[in-house]
C-alpha cells in the first residue's frame, strides 16, 4: 500500500503549511490593496506618531529641562489658586450673613408665624396683561360669584408641605424618599447652610429644622461636609478648586417604634443537635432618606473603597453640594418648579450647542472624532 504521508519525498504536512502560507499571503495582498484599509492604518499610525507624549520624547534634553521648569511654575499657580478659593469661601461666609435675614423671613412666611404685607405679596406675573383684558370682558355677576367662592376657600397656615414639595419635585431628592419618610418630611420647616468660621478647616453644615413630631425628639438634624482646597501632592495638576472630601452626620433620637431606617424581621433557626426550631427577631437596615444623616465615611487610612461605596459617597457629596448651591438659595423656585424648568432648558441648550459645534467641525478635521473631551 502506498504511503499517503509523502509526495515526492515531501511530508504532506509541509505541503499543507506551504499552501496555507500562500493563501494567507494572497489574502494579505488583497487587503492591503483596499484603499479604506490603507487609510485606516495610516490614520492609526498618524495618531500614534503625533501624540503629545511622543512629541515631547523627541525634544532635546535642554528643552525638556525648560518644560520641567514650566511645570514647577504651574504647581505654584495651583497653590495660588487654592488661596484664591479660600478667600472665595470667606466671601461666601460674609454674604451668607447678608442673606440670612431674608431666609429667616422666608421661614416665617412658610410656617405662618408672620403674614406678608400687601406690598410684600405683590408680584407681577408674565400673564398679567392677558388676565387684565380677560377680566374686563367678564360679567360683573360672575366676578362677584367668584369672589364669594374665593372667600369660602380654606386658608391654611403658612405654606403647607413647602420643603416636602421640593423633595418631591427634585429627582435627585425624590429618589431617596420612601413612602414612610413622607409624613416625617412634612414636618420639615427650614433648611439652613452654615459655613466654617475663619481660621477653621473649610467646611459647611446643612441644618434641617423640624417642628415637634411623633417620630424623633431632635429639633435640628445636621450634616457636615468637610472640604479641601489644596493641590494633591501626588497629582497637583488635577486641582480644580475646593472639593468635598468627607462628611459627618448626627444621631437621630427616634421615638419608640418610629425608626424608619431599620425594619424588624422574623427568622427561624434550627438547632443542629436537637432539631428544635425557634423564631428570632432582628433589625436590618432599611432604605430611607434619613440614612442621609448616617453617611458612609471616606477612607482615610489609604485603603480604597469598593466601586459601590465610591459611587454612594460621590452621590452623597453631590447631594450636599446641591442643597448648598441650589436648593437653599432658590427654594421657592424649586417649590414652584420654575428652577427645575430652567435647569432642564439649560442642559438642553448645552447639548444643542455641542451638536452644532460638532457639525461645524466635522468636515474640517476628521482626526478630532477620536478625541474624548474632558467633562
Amino acid at each position: 500500500m502506498a504511503d499517503n504521508s509523502f509526495s515526492d519525498g515531501v511530508p504532506s504536512e509541509s505541503l499543507e503549511a506551504a499552501k496555507n502560507a500562500s493563501n494567507t499571503e494572497k489574502l494579505t495582498d488583497q487587503v492591503m490593496q483596499n484603499p479604506q484599509v490603507l487609510a485606516a492604518l495610516q490614520e492609526r499610525l498618524d495618531s500614534v506618531s503625533h501624540t503629545p507624549s511622543s512629541y515631547i520624547e523627541t525634544l532635546p534634553k535642554a528643552v525638556k529641562r525648560r518644560i520641567n521648569a514650566l511645570k514647577q511654575l504651574q504647581v505654584k499657580c495651583a497653590h495660588i489658586e487654592a488661596k484664591f478659593y479660600e478667600e472665595v469661601h470667606d466671601l461666601e461666609r460674609k454674604y451668607a450673613a447678608l442673606y440670612q435675614p431674608l431666609f429667616d423671613k422666608r421661614r416665617e412666611f412658610i410656617t405662618g408665624d408672620v403674614e406678608p404685607t400687601d406690598a410684600e405679596s405683590e408680584w407681577h406675573s408674565e400673564n398679567e396683561e392677558e388676565d387684565k383684558l380677560a377680566g374686563d370682558v367678564k360679567d360683573k355677576v360672575v366676578i362677584a360669584e367668584k369672589e364669594a367662592a374665593a372667600a369660602e376657600e380654606p386658608n391654611p397656615k403658612g405654606i403647607p408641605e413647602f420643603w416636602f414639595t421640593i423633595f418631591r419635585n427634585v429627582d435627585m431628592l425624590s429618589e431617596l424618599v420612601q413612602e414612610y419618610d413622607e409624613p416625617i418630611l412634612k414636618h420639615l420647616q427650614d433648611i439652613k447652610v452654615k459655613f466654617s468660621e475663619p481660621g477653621q478647616p473649610m467646611s459647611f453644615v446643612l441644618e434641617f429644622h423640624f417642628e415637634p413630631n411623633d417620630y424623633f425628639s431632635n429639633s435640628v438634624l445636621t450634616k457636615t461636609y468637610k472640604m479641601k482646597s489644596e493641590p494633591d501632592k501626588a497629582d497637583p495638576f488635577s486641582f480644580e478648586g475646593p472639593e468635598i472630601v468627607d462628611c459627618d452626620g448626627c444621631a437621630i433620637d427616634w421615638k419608640k417604634g418610629k425608626n424608619v431606617t431599620v425594619k424588624t424581621i422574623k427568622k427561624k433557626q434550627k438547632h443542629k443537635g436537637r432539631g428544635t426550631v425557634r423564631t428570632i427577631t432582628k433589625q436590618v437596615p432599611s432604605d430611607s432618606f434619613f440614612n442621609f444623616f448616617s453617611p458612609l465615611k471616606a477612607s482615610g487610612d489609604g485603603e480604597s473603597l469598593d466601586e459601590d461605596s465610591e459611587f454612594t459617597l460621590a452621590s452623597d457629596f453631590e447631594i450636599g453640594h446641591f442643597f448648598r448651591e441650589r436648593i437653599v438659595p432658590r427654594a421657592v423656585l424649586y417649590f414652584t418648579g420654575e428652577a427645575i424648568e430652567d435647569d432642564d432648558n439649560f442642559e438642553e441648550g448645552e447639548e444643542g450647542e455641542e451638536e452644532e459645534l460638532e457639525g461645524d467641525e466635522e468636515g474640517e478635521d476628521e482626526d478630532d472624532a477620536d478625541v474624548n473631551p474632558k467633562v
